[in-house]
């Protein structure tokens, strides 16, 4: 089954990646992918774009190498009560909107029912489309409440590939993901695919999340990137919020 739509990847705007724009979407029209997210860090991530930057995105084309690209932000969840640190009239005029806990921003002392609680408040913001990265054990979380909240609110749970990294940081990914992706199965849930791109070579790339979905034969018709017609269901740009 053919993944059409990167919904996770940064520019050079979030500071600690290295492509621009048009060298991201000339990435992503080689990999014929039909969709490119650019998800840039919001605010509180150290480094990365100001509140008028997401403010001004309208002025960006929408279409670019024959690619649609979608702009948001990755939101950053700053407490176990799911703030996030973009106001509501900024994620109004987003195209797409990850939330994530990075440990810059919510710190790594939360416990799990504390993790679970800012997951799912997160999750009822009715402009967060998806939950990024929710695999990384440094913030151990109850899946099976996230994935009854992700059903409930109908926000999509990510597969990152960068998670899946030999180098990745995060923690216990790929058990994690194994774990979730049995509980989507199991509560008809959907979830995204997301490269987590900081540098254009590595927009598309679904090397290991692809390993992943086959080794637990998950249903590729719960994988909401293999169909942009489905992925619009989950997106800010064609739902009434």
């Amino acid at each position: 089954m053919k993944i059409v739509a990167d919904t996770h990847a940064h520019t050079l705007m979030s500071g600690h990646a290295y492509s621009t724009i048009q060298e991201m979407a000339a990435a992503a029209a080689k990999k014929e992918l039909q969709v490119m997210a650019l998800t840039e860090h919001a605010p509180e991530m150290p480094g990365t774009c100001g509140k008028f930057y997401f403010d001004n995105l309208d002025v960006v084309p929408r279409t670019m190498k024959g690619v649609k690209m979608l702009f948001g932000a990755e939101l950053n969840i700053m407490d176990a009560k799911g703030t996030v640190d973009l106001p509501e009239a900024t994620l109004r005029g987003l195209d797409i909107i990850i939330a994530s806990i990075h440990p810059p921003c919510y710190g790594t002392e939360h416990t799990e029912k504390e993790n679970t609680k800012a997951y799912i408040k997160a999750m009822e913001n009715p402009y967060v489309n998806i939950i990024g990265h929710p695999d990384d054990g440094r913030f151990p979380v109850d899946y099976e409440e996230i994935v009854k909240a992700a059903k409930r609110t109908g926000t999509l749970l990510e597969l990152n590939n960068s998670s899946l990294r030999p180098q990745s940081f995060r923690q216990g990914a790929r058990e994690n993901m194994l774990t979730m992706l049995d509980l989507c199965r199991q509560y008809d849930v959907f979830v995204s695919t997301g490269s987590d791109a900081h540098v254009d070579v590595d927009a598309g790339n679904f090397t290991y999340v692809r390993e992943v979905l086959a080794y637990c034969n998950f249903p590729w018709e719960l994988v909401a990137t293999t169909d942009f017609q489905l992925l619009k269901g989950f997106l800010n740009l064609y739902k009434t919020v």
